[in-house]
């Protein structure tokens, strides 16, 4: 036990070191794992992966034979595009996202217990910009979220199967780029900022799953917000208060959120061979990103408390929309114990365009995947390709202060290399 908890330390550390430059719905993943990549990211109906401990932890119950573990790695290769009257640039990153998971039935079968360590959610870019006031400088973000799920799933009877996960996220944010203050007495007054933060916090989902016949399950899950305040620091340097730019150090204290989600889902076989399933997904975008609030404290430039007081607060507006997500799978399994997948995932829009900037390029709306997976004695190995796709997006008026982002275009794309190893007991 005590070497299974250090592996989820472990990931989990390198998920947040390790960012996952750009995401399908807003900056959630839509898929954990070679399996649910494969299909589509389909999962809340489905049994045969670790990543149901996130997903859905009621399927625990529902693994065959007496649990399994899964050790996996997604790799994304992102293609970014951004222009604006002084830029035309384009910026290509990749990845590596470590996942690992285990669970274990009871030995009547009634009760099972899960751990895993995932990499749920996450963002990042870098880029090198002109900007007409402050010239040529790095704009950089970076945000990733882990979790270690510990999870609980009860057979309530032959068909229906509930289950929970409660656990912990830790998230790390990075901001380094030249701006205009948003808000107070200095709003629109260009700085130089560089931003670095850490917050940790309970994270919980449920789930349940019900038979519906031999050959239909029905899966529904709920994903709790997961609020942080992270702590952290600040460098800034405003320019125009005088003949050089006024420098300082914080203390910074940061509001954000990971969205609430819900889902159902249905997988269905058609015939002995042949499996199809979708997966319904809301996302609660519009609380949990609504506006970035940071609060500034311990100034080590006396200038700032003199002039604005002890406390800073600002604020950069974000105004998210709640989103959607349609998944689609379809697997067909071959006499020779391999099993080929393929999906489709359609994400509605969530990011306005008004606060649409490269520092969170989330404007992904469509996925094709493809998968195969082979088994052999007590293992199955899995791959998985996505390839991710979004319109090009148009910024006229920027909704934040400066005019930054004005007039400004942005596409991107991903390429998702998905590889899992599965242990059955």
């Amino acid at each position: 036990m005590k070497k299974i908890v250090a592996y989820l330390l472990l990931a989990v550390a390198v998920q947040l070191l390790v960012p996952g430059r750009a995401q399908s719905n807003g900056v959630v993943r839509d898929s954990i794992g070679a399996t649910s990549s494969g299909r589509g990211g389909t999962n809340l109906a489905h049994h045969d992966n670790g990543a149901v401990i996130l997903n859905n932890p009621a399927a625990m119950v529902n693994v065959k034979g007496s649990g399994l573990s899964e050790f996996g790695v997604d790799t994304v290769i992102t293609d970014l595009d951004y222009s604006d009257p002084e830029n035309n640039s384009n910026a290509v990153n990749t990845n590596v996202l470590p996942e690992l998971s285990v669970i274990r039935k009871s030995l009547d079968g009634r009760w099972a217990v899960g751990f895993g360590a995932f990499a749920p959610a996450g963002y990042g870019a870098t880029w090198k910009l002109t900007n007409p006031v402050l010239g040529t400088n790095t704009y950089k973000s970076f945000g990733a979220l882990g979790k270690i799920m510990p999870s609980l799933a009860y057979q309530v009877n032959d068909d229906l199967s509930i289950g929970a996960s409660l656990g912990v996220a830790v998230s790390h944010l990075e901001f380094e780029s030249p701006f205009f203050l948003q808000t107070g007495p200095l709003a629109g007054a260009p700085t130089q900022f560089d931003l670095q933060a850490t917050g940790a916090s309970l994270a919980w989902n449920v789930g349940l799953q019900y038979k519906l016949d031999e050959w239909t399950t029905f899966g529904a899950g709920f994903i709790g917000e997961t609020r942080m305040d992270y702590d952290g620091n600040v460098r800034a340097a405003v320019i125009g208060l005088g003949p050089q730019p006024v420098e300082s150090r914080f203390d910074a204290e940061v509001e954000l959120a990971w969205p609430r989600s819900a889902g159902v889902g249905v997988a269905h076989w058609l015939n002995c061979r042949q499996r199809i399933s979708t997966d319904l997904m809301w996302y609660d975008w519009s609380h949990a990103y609504d506006q970035l609030d940071i609060k500034l404290r311990n100034s080590t430039n006396p200038i700032f408390p003199a002039v604005l007081g002890p406390e800073i607060t600002e604020s950069f507006p974000l105004r998210w929309r709640d989103s959607m997500s349609v998944r689609l799978g379809y697997e067909l399994f071959n006499p020779n114990d391999s099993v080929f997948r393929a999906g489709y995932v359609y994400n509605t829009r969530n990011l306005p365009s008004a606060t649409l900037t490269p520092l969170i390029p989330a404007t992904l709306e469509h996925s094709f995947t493809i998968g195969y997976g082979k088994s052999w004695s007590d293992w199955q190995w899995n791959f998985a390709y996505q390839f991710s796709f979004g319109p090009e997006r148009s910024v006229g008026t920027s909704a934040l202060a400066g005019g930054d982002f004005s007039n400004s275009e942005s596409n991107s794309q991903a390429h998702w290399i998905s590889l899992s190893l599965i242990r059955r007991f």
